[in-house]
């Protein structure tokens, strides 16, 4: 099964520039009517942190699980075409997937993946799902599910 939120990357894009059109507008605007000495300067700290909470959160999650491995990735939105500086990349055999959890936070979703390296030691690693869409969050539940379903059939045997 294969699925991504790609749909959402020209929202984000919005958003971003959304944030910055508001920075200056309001940058401007206290500016001229001096209302409060040093005002501007806190919109635009708000703005700024509202960019950087609208960064962290803003992840491209791919997830592929046709085949003999299991590809899952994550990368930011922005830039990817030019530089990719925020890829998590995993592609495990099928076998080697041992578990997962999914953790919901207010305003954060993310995966995590338990994988059983040759030598037995288990890795955890951890994907943003916070702009996968509640249908998709599913069918990849679903599918990781049946996944560690047929590995424990597997070890029984």
């Amino acid at each position: 099964m294969r699925t991504d939120n790609r749909e959402i990357k020209n929202t984000i894009i919005s958003i971003y520039f959304i944030i910055v059109v508001l920075a200056v507008l309001l940058a401007t605007v206290f500016r001229s009517f001096r209302l409060v000495e040093g005002s501007s300067l806190y919109v635009l700290l708000g703005l700024l942190l509202a960019v950087v909470i609208v960064h962290f959160v803003a992840r491209f999650f791919e997830y592929d699980s046709d085949g003999a491995n299991v590809i899952i990735t994550n990368s930011g939105l922005i830039l990817t075409d030019y530089f990719n500086y925020r890829e998590n990349k995993v592609e495990v055999a099928r076998n080697q997937l041992t578990g997962y959890r999914i953790v919901n936070y207010y305003f954060y979703k993310s995966l995590i993946v338990y994988v059983t390296s040759s030598s037995g030691k288990v890795s955890k690693e951890r994907f943003n799902i916070t702009l996968l869409k509640r249908k998709k969050v599913r069918y990849v539940r679903q599918s990781l599910k049946k996944i560690i379903k047929e590995n424990k059939m597997h070890k029984l045997d």
